[in-house]
């Protein structure tokens, strides 16, 4: 049974961390990273995690919700006075890179006047700095599954002492193939652990797996994940693959865009898309985890004061990009989740403000464009007069 919260009803009072109950070594760093009040999902989730419940978090990218189980964990492990020879209190799995790596950066945020260790695993690299820093003592692990797996097997990793078991974007996790690698981790952690499970849908498979691991968990679900702000004016245009380059060019150079982010499947795609713009005389710059933070950064800000007018973004790596005043949303590549496109095209139209998206449909995306219009229940208007059609 689980005790249902959402946040369809308006908040009466605004609410700040220290009404949640949070330590002062956490409230400081939150007031340096200018973090005013706490979202939704932080409001409706952290209480439940101090009294030691488990969750059900349904939230849609962009809401909050590393916050939303890193402070609580951070602030129980800092009562505990875990050190580095407490061994792996904390496990939070993350399907990709670039999502282990910005949970690790919020940590590291977070985590700044408290003496808990942490680490984040994952493969493609070589393994060699994840085992030095597992052998200096962790309190935290943030893993891909595969990595996780290897360094298990190869005797690096042991899960008996995690108290706090966190799986992140569970429906990713299961769209990309990974829950055979939760099954064989699962059994590996102590029966009796603190588990939030967070999924930016409640599809039928996803409950299936959160309803064998959660025990008489809250459920949070504070956004609608089929609905899209009315303010967007929604378009797709059907293209061949090798054309949508040059249909990009004509669309930025032709609709009085000023400004748009961009977003595409993978970081190579990311990284061919803005070289192309800058060939053809319009500045643009591609955020991906393959970039340094200090490259990501220099390229949000300027985006941001707009000395850049496109930015070319993956999902994960689009995490937290909120840009005042951003008119236009192109989806290169239409998501393989219907979800994702929701979320994609939720950087526009905020504020009051009218925004618009633009999707390019090769042959082979249809199927994705068909879920999409599934899920929105609406027709989404087919441009045809371009010169690429």
């Amino acid at each position: 049974m689980y005790l249902q919260i959402s946040n369809n009803n308006e908040q009466k009072h605004r609410m700040t961390f220290e009404q949640l109950n949070l330590i002062q070594p956490l409230l400081g760093p939150l007031d340096k990273m200018g973090y005013v009040e706490p979202t939704p999902i932080q409001q409706q989730s952290i209480p439940h995690i101090l009294e030691g419940r488990d969750i059900f978090g349904c939230a849609q990218t962009g809401t909050g919700k590393t916050a939303a189980f890193a402070l609580p964990i951070l602030q129980m492990l800092d009562a505990k006075r875990v050190g580095p020879k407490s061994g792996i209190k904390a496990l939070i799995l993350a399907p990709t890179r670039e999502l282990a790596l910005q949970i690790n950066e919020n940590f590291e945020l977070y985590a700044e006047n408290l003496n808990i260790k942490h680490c984040v695993i994952f493969g493609g690299v070589n393994q060699h700095s994840q085992v030095n820093a597992l052998r200096n003592g962790i309190n935290v692990l943030i893993a891909t599954p595969g990595r996780l797996l290897d360094l298990m097997g190869q005797g690096f990793i042991k899960l008996n002492q995690v108290e706090y078991f966190v799986l992140d974007e569970a429906d990713r996790m299961l769209d990309m193939g990974f829950i055979h690698d939760i099954k064989r981790i699962l059994p590996k952690l102590p029966e009796k652990k603190q588990t939030i499970f967070f999924s930016a849908t409640a599809a039928p498979d996803i409950k299936k797996l959160a309803d064998g691991l959660l025990k008489n968990p809250v459920s949070v679900n504070v956004t609608p994940v089929s609905s899209a702000s009315e303010l967007v004016e929604q378009s797709v245009y059907y293209v061949e693959k090798d054309k949508k380059r040059s249909l990009l060019q004509y669309v930025l150079k032709n609709n009085d865009i000023e400004h748009a982010l961009v977003f595409t499947r993978t970081k190579h795609g990311a990284d061919k898309v803005a070289k192309e713009l800058n060939k053809s005389g319009i500045r643009a710059e591609a955020i991906h985890g393959n970039k340094s933070q200090n490259a990501r950064e220099r390229a949000l800000a300027g985006f941001k004061d707009r000395t850049i007018r496109i930015l070319v973004a993956t999902d994960i790596a689009s995490r937290g990009i909120d840009v005042d005043r951003l008119s236009h949303v192109i989806n290169f590549e239409i998501p393989e989740v219907a979800e994702t496109y929701v979320h994609r095209i939720g950087r526009t139209g905020r504020a009051g403000s009218l925004g618009v998206a633009m999707s390019f449909c090769a042959t082979e995306e249809i199927p994705y464009m068909k879920s999409v219009t599934k899920l929105l229940n609406k027709k989404i208007n087919v441009v045809e007069s371009h010169p690429f059609a």
